[in-house]
Order: C-alpha cells, then structure tokens, then sequence
C-alpha cells in the first residue's frame, strides 16, 4: 500500500507497554484495573441510592473480580486452545520459561468465561451472606457493561482481536501487525458497551422496573452478547480451526448466552405479573 493511501486511515502503532522496555506496566492492564475501579464506582453510587451497605460490597467485588479473572482465563484455555495449554500448562500463569524466562500476562481472557466465573463467584456469595442472587445480579450488569467497554479499550492497545480488511475511511491500519485497512472491531465493541451501560443505568434509574428481578440482568446478558454475536462478522478469527466454521466460536458461544437473556427477561416480566 502506498503512502498516500495510508494516508485516509488511521495509523495504529501503540506499544503495549507504558513505558517502552518495562514490560510489567500495560496499558491492558491498566484499563482493565481503570474498567474495575470505574465499574467499583458505579456500584457504590447504586447501593448508596438504595441505602446498601458499603461493607458489603467491598466483599462482593473481591468475590467478582477473582471470579470474572479466572473464568475468562480458564475459558480462554478451555475453548479455543486446549491442546496447547495442556502441553504447555506453565503459560495458564503470566509466564513463559521456554527458551528463557520471559513475564507475557494474561495472553487470552474469554468473555464467555468471565461471564461463568462471575456467576459462580456470585453464587458462591450468596450462600456465603446470603443475599439475593438476581437483585445483585442486576446491578452487577450494569457495571458489567462499563468494565467491558475498558477490556475492549485495552484489546485495541494491544492491536489484538483485529478487525477484517475493509476499505472505509475509519478504518485502522494496525502497523504492529501488518499494513492492511482494517475494521477497529475493538473500537465497535467498546461503544456498544458504552451504550449498553447507559441503557441499563438509565432503566434502574427510573425505578419504573424496579420489581422486575432478573430483567436488568437477562436485557444486559442478551445485549451484551448480541452486539458480540455481530460485530464476530467483522472480526479476524482468533484461532486457525475457526476457519472451518460456519460461525466462529465467540459466536456459537453467544448464541446460549443470548437466548438465556431472552428467557430470564421473559420470566422476570412474566412472574411480576403474576403477583
């Protein structure tokens, strides 16, 4: 590609790291800590509102964040490199020893995954404080939504989970891996959960849905899953056996997560009607 068609795209070459040669500072790894203080932040203003306690949900963010890091970890070796993990399990840690030493972080987190590890967390909570699981669960979402939106920031800092070629005049050229036009899908995903969280926020706030347990969390599930289950078209596969797919895997896995959200709302509208 010549300069001067370079010149109608937006040329991407950041480093990973913050600062050059200090490998342990990221910017990954700071806008998911900015996604979980922000999200933090979020939830306190929500259970000040309603007049939660505070001490409480200090508990509670330490259960989700433990839950959420080792679920999309874990769901990242499970669904889409098991063999190589299992043949090199030393780099389920943030490290490699072959050919030497090296620290890597968390090369692969699955947002499926993360979605199982924070349900379990809660879960795990609940029968722990004993608190209702779907009335948290709904808030959660909600700053859910905002964490994501930083995950996907941190993913385009990387110039990972790259988009398709396309020749639209938005489109990033990410130099750290190659010169090819190409959709900033990161970029898509990190609105659509800006928007997600607004639409969530505003819908609490208006208190109009306040009985309707589970409604917040199965609208945010659904939403969040298909805008992933879209913008999976315009996204380079992350693995080789993707290829032969129909649909790839974020998308197969999108679809059960889309359909539990579709019937939780339903059940949630359902059963306030009921009474």
């Amino acid at each position: 590609m010549s300069a001067l068609n370079n010149l109608l795209f937006i040329v991407w070459d950041i480093r990973p790291e913050i600062f050059p040669g200090f490998m342990y500072l990221r910017w990954y790894g700071l806008l998911w800590a900015m996604g979980i203080l922000l999200g933090y932040q979020v939830m306190y203003f929500i259970y000040k509102k309603e007049g939660s306690s505070i001490a409480e949900l200090d508990k509670l963010i330490l259960y989700i964040i433990i839950g959420v890091l080792l679920g999309a970890r874990l769901g990242h070796i499970l669904f889409y490199d098991p063999v190589y993990y299992w043949n090199n399990p030393i780099e389920i840690l943030p490290i490699r020893i072959h050919p030497h030493f090296q620290f890597i972080g968390f090369q692969g987190l699955a947002s499926h995954g993360g979605v199982a590890g924070a349900l379990i967390a809660l879960f795990l909570y609940h029968k722990k404080y004993k608190k209702d699981y779907l009335f948290i669960l709904d808030r959660l979402t909600i700053a859910a939504s905002m964490l994501g939106a930083f995950i996907r920031l941190g993913n385009l800092m990387n110039s990972e989970i790259i988009g398709t070629p396309t020749s639209l005049p938005w489109a990033f050229i990410f130099s750290r891996v190659d010169q090819i036009p190409r959709h900033p899908a990161q970029l898509y995903e990190a609105i659509f959960y800006l928007i997600i969280f607004v639409v969530l926020f505003l819908i609490w706030k208006s208190e109009k849905f306040k009985e309707y347990k589970g409604l917040l969390f199965g609208l945010g599930l659904s939403l969040i899953f298909m805008q992933r289950f879209v913008v999976e078209f315009v996204k380079e596969n992350q693995e080789a056996f993707e290829d032969k797919l129909l649909l790839n895997m974020g998308q197969l896995l999108s679809i059960p997560m889309i359909v539990i959200g579709v019937v939780i709302v339903v059940w949630s509208v359902r059963r306030k009607r009921s009474f």
